[in-house]
């Protein structure tokens, strides 16, 4: 009976992000929430690539923790993106990628395929990338802007991307909206 109840408690038992405020998550906990949760997927084939949320809230609140405790502290976003997050938040939404092959973006046409082929899908509905953010010294992270139209009432939203630089640069990463909720909201 005793196993059955723990068995029972443990699959009830909710996960980390809503039990306990960021400042209690651990060091373990925040590089999970960074790279491998619902807002956050390693993308294959080979090598593997980090596609996350950038602007849902249990990511910013995971990167701010982990900037808080850094005896180097991360790398700050680029302000021009702050600025822009702080207009446009209700209305964008970004998809960021932890990006090494800066100049591959110069390249010419590599950086209007990537406008071109870069597209989100929300059921039948296909929105294209409105803007990005190239990796900087300071913020080595590509950061794909895509306007807000995804609702909690839908099942998935997926996003097609072309990452010039990145060996096999055409990617597909999938998030199940009914995955993206914290403390009660759909977290884009």
């Amino acid at each position: 009976m005793r196993v059955v109840i723990a068995a029972l408690f443990f699959f009830l038992a909710q996960p980390f992000w809503e039990a306990k405020p960021p400042e209690r998550w651990t060091a373990k906990e925040i590089e999970e929430m960074r790279h491998d949760s619902p807002w956050a997927q390693r993308v294959g084939p080979d090598p593997q690539i980090v596609i996350y949320l950038a602007t849902a809230a249990p990511i910013e609140d995971a990167e701010a923790e982990a900037r808080v405790r850094a005896k180097n502290p991360l790398d700050e976003p680029d302000p021009d993106y702050l600025d822009y997050l702080r207009e446009y938040r209700e209305t964008r939404l970004v998809v960021a990628i932890p990006y090494s092959a800066k100049g591959a973006l110069a390249k010419p046409g590599e950086l209007h395929r990537m406008e071109d082929e870069s597209v989100m899908l929300v059921g039948q509905k296909k929105y294209k990338m409105v803007g990005h953010f190239p990796p900087t010294q300071a913020d080595p992270v590509l950061r794909l802007v895509f306007p807000r139209e995804v609702e909690a009432s839908d099942k998935t939203v997926i996003f097609r991307l072309y990452l010039p630089g990145v060996e096999l640069p055409d990617r597909e990463v999938e998030f199940r909206t009914k995955d993206l909720m914290y403390h009660g909201k759909l977290a884009m």
